[in-house]
């Protein structure tokens, strides 16, 4: 019914929720040494109390699911999503809409 998340959409979701972490709370400064350092992903969600960001796009997913699933089946988006886009689209360009 809803397209699950690719290993390969997960792992660049993941790289990129660090990254922005990583900016978000900068260099991690050893109190001892004076040295800085990279914050490493345990430290990171440490930090961060929240639920990562693939939790919450599954959890989404699901909600959206069994709302269309509660729909009349008259409707369109209920069509679609459970018995899939029925015939071609036009080869023409797509009307303007004003």
């Amino acid at each position: 019914m809803f397209l699950p998340l690719i290993l390969r959409e997960e792992y660049k979701l993941r790289s990129f929720e660090n990254r922005v972490l990583r900016k978000m709370f900068g260099s991690r400064r050893d109190k001892a040494t004076e040295e800085c350092g990279r914050l490493h992903n345990e430290e990171l969600y440490a930090l961060y109390s929240s639920i990562n960001i693939i939790r919450i796009i599954k959890s989404r997913r699901k909600e959206w699911a069994r709302h269309v699933t509660r729909m009349e089946e008259r409707r369109g988006i209920y069509r679609v999503v459970v018995e899939g886009p029925e015939g071609r689209r036009p080869l023409t360009r797509p009307r303007s809409r004003e």
